[in-house]
């Protein structure tokens, strides 16, 4: 019984692991869109410029 609630146990954690590991791919992906759109969708400086769009 404890070799099979073992088992389980190990099944459960690798699936939530894929799962977390699926959702933080998603979450690159996304980021690095938004990063990407950044460099081509940025607003004009004084001076002719291309400024940041992001404050920091």
């Amino acid at each position: 019984m404890v070799p099979l609630l073992l088992v389980l146990l190990l099944a459960l954690i690798l699936f939530g692991a894929g799962f977390a590991l699926k959702a933080l791919w998603w979450i690159a992906i996304i980021v690095l869109v938004v990063w990407l759109l950044g460099f081509l969708i940025r607003p004009a400086a004084g001076g002719g410029r291309k400024g940041r769009w992001y404050r920091w």
